[in-house]
């Protein structure tokens, strides 16, 4: 079956693009696979948005060539203020331009240990065998829905991070998706994996260098921590608008692994964005922070979820939003205890602040509860900037417009600061501040 898009993206084409990329057989049959299901599959349902009539599939270009960088110093100035140091040798860092691997680095230590960090194609014809074992096979799956079809049929990029047994990785690793050309429709594929007692800190950005743009991107993480492992998985996504984004991030934790989340999601399109993340083993953990601020009239959907296999499971979620002009945001916040998962905790708050009469802001907290034994809690609001906190930063000598700023920085500020680079914790700051001003 075709795709319905502006150009013809069938089976002959997911197989050609497949083997022009030195993929192994085993990636080209699901590619193959998931373009002749797409077509069938109903698109996914988020709760309170009407996704039927956006573009998620119609655009010219699959892959665009662009150059890469042969130094940090051509980079442009907004990629530059994320990573720091330009000057430093020891950065395990990654930059993607457009659909193009423009830039890597890992230190010799880190290789030595055996951590593979490379784009996802090189990952897919030097370590296959071991790509082939995560690939949308314990997080996400192709057939969910259309969009995750589309995404195993045409990915056009991404990241592979793979830490060994007993490796603590101290330096957070980051990958840059940098986004400058018009015709370029980003469907990136990121798998991080975590193998026993390892911890990882990872931290990634999508950044559009052009005011607007019409493409489509549509992005899948799937992150593991097996037993005993920790991963800190940091993102800011700012993608510019009359981008339509989709995006899927997911982890699976084993028994006593944690994943932890923090999510500065500034995009300035339509987007639908889920996390979930699966407490498998025993003694398992994950803890969400969101971070959303809308603007103009975008319509934005979130879905935080957290799903308890495992005894004595504990999840957290924490979604805070800001909505400015006649923006539209819905959050989702799911915790749910499966039967048998005994002595768990699903706690989750999700508020929303709106900053204009036509802004519009839904927090819906969802406790599915199937096991006696166990706590779960939620909170969740909508409304304007406490007049007590004004008036009481007003009475300070503070101007109105300055008392608001404050009070909305202070609002975002549990995720801005779980940001562990300095450089992506300012950038994340800076844009809250273009976004609210």
């Amino acid at each position: 079956m075709t795709i319905e898009t502006n150009q013809s993206f069938g089976t002959d084409f997911v197989s050609s693009f497949s083997k022009e990329m030195g993929e192994p057989a085993w990636l080209e049959a699901i590619r193959v696979k998931a373009i002749n299901i797409a077509g069938d599959l109903p698109l996914p349902r988020p709760d309170k948005t009407k996704i039927e009539k956006w573009n998620f599939s119609q655009f010219n270009q699959h892959t665009v060539k662009s150059k890469s960088y042969g130094s940090l110093t051509e980079l442009p100035v907004e990629v530059k203020a994320l990573i720091g140091d330009l000057e430093a040798t020891n950065k395990n860092l990654y930059i993607q331009r457009n659909q193009t691997p423009a830039y890597l680095t890992l230190s010799d230590d880190l290789r030595n240990k055996g951590v593979i960090f490379t784009d996802i194609f090189t990952a897919a014809r030097e370590h296959g065998d071991l790509l082939e074992k995560y690939f949308m096979t314990k997080a996400i799956k192709v057939d969910e829905h259309r969009l995750t079809a589309l995404h195993a049929a045409l990915f056009n990029g991404g990241s592979f991070l793979y830490v060994p047994k007993n490796v603590e990785i101290e330096e957070p690793i980051q990958a840059v998706y940098v986004h400058d050309d018009p015709e370029a429709n980003l469907f990136n594929h990121v798998i991080v994996v975590a193998e026993d007692n390892s911890s990882v800190v990872y931290v990634e950005n999508y950044i559009s260098t052009l005011d607007s743009s019409s493409n489509v991107v549509n992005i899948a993480t799937e992150v593991i921590a097996n037993t005993n492992a920790k991963i800190n998985y940091g993102a800011v996504d700012y993608l510019a608008k009359g981008i339509t984004t989709y995006v899927n991030r997911r982890g699976i934790a084993e028994r006593d692994a944690r994943i932890e989340w923090a999510l500065g999601l500034m995009n300035e399109g339509n987007t639908v964005s889920e996390n979930t993340t699966n407490l498998i083993g025993d003694g398992s953990s994950g803890d969400t922070k969101t971070v959303v601020v809308g603007s103009g009239e975008q319509t934005q959907n979130f879905t935080t979820k957290v799903v308890h296999f495992g005894k004595h499971t504990d999840g957290n979620i924490l979604n805070h939003g800001v909505m400015k002009d006649s923006a539209s945001t819905v959050f989702n916040g799911i915790g749910k205890i499966e039967h048998g998962a005994s002595k768990s905790n699903a706690e989750q708050e999700s508020r929303v602040l709106m900053l204009s009469e036509k802004a519009r802001g839904d927090a819906n907290p969802i406790l599915l509860i199937d096991e006696d034994d166990v706590m779960a809690g939620h909170a969740a609001s909508v409304g304007r900037v406490d007049p007590v906190q004004l008036y009481y930063l007003m009475s300070r000598g503070i101007q109105k417009a300055e008392a608001e700023r404050l009070i909305i920085h202070g609002f975002l500020a549990p995720v801005v600061n779980q940001l562990p680079i300095e450089g992506v914790k300012k950038q994340l700051t800076e844009v809250i501040e273009r976004k609210v001003r």
